[in-house]
């Protein structure tokens, strides 16, 4: 019996990291849905388009945040088309971050195979260049 109970304090103890990185993004996202990112003055412009009025990748992914938690997906995809792609993922390896706590195996240290990262890489980069272009501006926030 004090093996199954000790047993159970530890699954539980190992999944505080991830379930205090989900209260975490829950929270930032609570945040986003109350505070309008859509209305001007609420956040700060961001610093490469107030330098060069040209869009990051990242430009639009608050008020996506905010559209999303509203049920507007059209909406997120306006402001942030990459964003909206990425969140399945992100919650997909949160999934098996806690599935594998859970069991108590090893979380592996890397994020994932370099190609991987690369290949992200290239896309983030394609994505920020094609949407300061005219052929590219239905992807600007």
């Amino acid at each position: 019996m004090q093996v199954t109970g000790r047993r159970a304090w530890d699954r539980m103890r190992s999944l505080r990291a991830p379930f205090g990185a989900a209260a975490v993004l829950a929270g930032a996202v609570t945040y986003l849905a109350v505070v309008d990112p859509h209305e001007p003055g609420h956040y700060p412009v961001c610093p490469l388009y107030w330098l060069t009025g040209l869009y990051c990748p990242g430009c639009g992914a608050l008020r996506a945040v905010h559209d999303l938690a509203h049920a507007d997906l059209a909406g997120a995809a306006r402001m942030n088309l990459l964003f909206v792609f990425c969140v399945p993922v992100v919650i997909t390896l949160w999934a098996r971050w806690t599935l594998r706590s859970w069991q108590g195996r090893p979380v592996r240290a890397s994020l994932a195979h370099p190609a991987y990262l690369w290949g992200l890489l290239a896309i983030v980069i394609v994505f920020g260049v094609i949407r300061n272009t005219p052929f590219g501006h239905f992807l600007a926030p």
